[in-house]
């Protein structure tokens, strides 16, 4: 999401960003209800405030389902960064309230100074304490650095060549200082915000053991030690019932402890008395309590006892200034990140058809994106234009983006571009290929006579925007025969379908799906694509791969020239790894009594609930 921090939220979190920001999301921009306002809502509560008192929050669409903080690689599900931030903070803790800044007051570290051509990079960790009384060291990031040293292809946060191959040697003079040096130089913005703040620091003291009833030791140490651990780690972390109860989850540097944790995703925070930050828990309680759909959601709100912070489902708009005279204020807040559709290119039925890029355009020139934007989320959203979202990271969105992106809606063309590569085409009905073959004016390699544009896009169920969205856009693929079958699951559901495929992978059981929609995918304060649309990519779950690409992003990683960064963005927008989609913002509903909730940070997995506070 816009700030530099790819964890594992980065993932399939797509609907999730933060409980509350896609909880909250909804919408985007101006327009819709007056009682909704960008950032901060003008009637939000001042004054003094009080100890004590319970946040419960709506979350919606899905539930975490692992606790230990460097997820498998297979464990796609991103709210459960959402679970574990508050508990483990990364080293770099990105977003100061609604600014798109590396937060140093909540970061682990005092000082990050780059030196030697920006190769060596020493860290200065703050003196924090873990929550049974030890301090946080230098230890504790060899620790982390080991367990990812022996498991880096096991962990859901890797970027290929990152950390922790990238490092050639980690050294600490001393118990608050770590000193890397790297194989290359990069750009210190990118790496700051992209790289160290994928990493929490773990208490080497409490978890580094091979079994319940193992010692604490040095196991990390070694290779098969490391792999022990982790894997000792992981099978843990997967234990739903004992996440509240592990004594292994109790030791936490965060401002919040877990409590409680039932099946259903219901879960309670409470706060961490020894934690060293510069600002303690006010709140006796943070809740979050799950919903699996728009409705009941907003019938909570409507009672006006149950919820404190929730969001108010796009369809609801109209509930806006009723919500305010019931005690509640409302803020639209821009989510920094890229909605998609995202398609599988390595799918034995349709790969070969939306490896053509022509196949592609013309089904990115059938989505009415500002239609949607009108229409579906009142004028609360991101247009989508590129893979760069144009509101929330306008910073570094390019012209080519604010101006429409390369695909405005264009059926006359998509019907041309699919007519120009021998296909009939049939308006509201079933677009076939006519001439087959390799050539220029022929349909494509692997594309066989009579074959139809026929796709299912599967897409997390629970918001009834999205349905609409969706219904939208499979009727306006039928202008040119492209045929949409949708199919909606829930969003644990979902990722549990949707592998990574390519060329080797693509017979797989969970390479079966065609097109997939997850709702969206966060960005880092420096949101290039590393990791979404270069090869192997952790997030290119289609198989997306172009040499011309993977330059275009290791440029924007190695050197801070805008220019390299336009260059990226304007080849990805035009390429579509992904097709673009509208992004809804935020739309946050809470007590007007509760302050520090405003301006929100569309950055952070789990919120600052530390921030917040009942006014006396």
């Amino acid at each position: 999401m816009g700030t530099r921090t790819r964890r594992g939220h980065r993932f399939r979190a797509a609907v999730a960003v933060t409980a509350l920001a896609l909880a909250a999301a909804g919408c985007s921009g101006s327009g819709g209800s007056g009682a909704i306002n960008n950032g901060e809502s003008a009637t939000a509560a001042k004054g003094p405030v009080k100890q004590g008192g319970t946040v419960t929050i709506a979350e919606l669409a899905a539930t975490p389902d692992f606790v230990f903080p460097l997820p498998p690689a297979t464990n796609q599900n991103g709210w459960n960064a959402n679970l574990t931030q508050p508990l483990w903070p990364t080293l770099v803790y990105a977003g100061d309230g609604g600014a798109s800044v590396v937060n140093k007051q909540k970061s682990l570290f005092s000082s990050l100074d780059y030196s030697n051509g920006d190769k060596r990079i020493t860290i200065t960790l703050k003196n924090w304490n873990w929550s049974d009384g030890q301090p946080v060291t230098s230890r504790d990031f060899t620790f982390v650095y080991n367990l990812l040293k022996a498991n880096a292809s096991n962990w859901n946060a890797h970027l290929v060549g990152l950390f922790p191959e990238d490092v050639a040697n980690v050294t600490t003079p001393d118990a608050h200082t770590v000193v890397l040096d790297l194989t290359q130089a990069y750009n210190p913005d990118f790496y700051t915000d992209d790289v160290l703040s994928t990493i929490p620091l773990l208490p080497q003291h409490a978890w580094d053991k091979t079994s319940a009833s193992g010692a604490v030791g040095d196991n990390d140490t070694t290779t098969a030690g490391a792999k022990a651990v982790y894997a000792y780690l992981q099978q843990e972390g997967a234990k739903i019932a004992e996440f509240a109860t592990n004594p292994l989850w109790q030791v936490v540097d965060g401002p919040w402890k877990l409590s409680e944790f039932r099946s259903n995703g219901y879960y309670r925070y409470i706060p961490n008395k020894s934690y060293s930050g510069t600002t303690k828990p006010m709140l006796d309680k943070v809740v979050f309590s799950p919903f699996t759909s728009d409705t009941p959601e907003i019938n909570a709100l409507r009672s006006g006892s149950s919820l404190d912070v929730a969001s108010l489902p796009q369809n609801d708009i109209k509930q806006a200034q009723a919500l305010e005279s019931s005690g509640y204020s409302i803020a639209s807040v821009p989510i920094p990140g890229v909605a998609e559709i995202q398609p599988n290119l390595y799918n034995a039925q349709v790969g070969p058809l939306l490896q053509q890029l022509y196949v592609r355009q013309a089904m990115e020139y059938l989505i009415d994106r500002n239609q949607i934007v009108a229409k579906v989320y009142n004028g609360y959203a991101d247009p989508g234009n590129g893979p760069v979202p144009v509101k929330a990271a306008a910073a570094w969105a390019s012209p080519l983006e604010k101006s429409g992106g390369p695909y405005p809606y264009n059926p006359g063309k998509a019907v041309a571009l699919l007519q120009a590569h021998g296909w009939k085409v049939v308006p509201n009905g079933v677009t076939t290929c006519s001439n087959p073959g390799s050539g220029p004016t022929q349909c494509g390699a692997g594309i066989t006579a009579g074959q139809a544009l026929t796709f299912e896009l599967l897409y997390s169920s629970g918001r009834a925007t999205t349905d609409v969205q969706n219904a939208a856009i499979k009727s306006s693929e039928a202008q040119a025969g492209i045929t949409l079958n949708l199919k909606s699951e829930p969003f644990n559901t979902l990722i549990s379908q949707i592998g990574t495929c390519t060329a080797a992978s693509h017979p797989a059981s969970t390479c079966g799906w065609q097109l997939s929609e997850f709702g969206y995918q966060p960005y880092s304060l420096y949101p290039n694509g590393t990791g979404f649309f270069d090869t192997n990519g952790a997030n290119n779950a289609g198989g997306y791969s172009d040499p011309t690409m993977d330059q275009l992003i290791k440029a924007t990683e190695y050197g801070s020239s805008q220019q390299a960064f336009t260059q990226y963005e304007d080849y990805a927008a035009q390429q579509l790894p992904w097709l673009w989609l509208p992004l809804r913002n935020g739309l946050l509903v809470y007590r007007t009594k509760l302050q520090g909730v405003v301006p929100l940070n569309p950055f952070s997995a789990g919120q600052d609930y530390e921030d917040w506070a009942y006014t006396s």
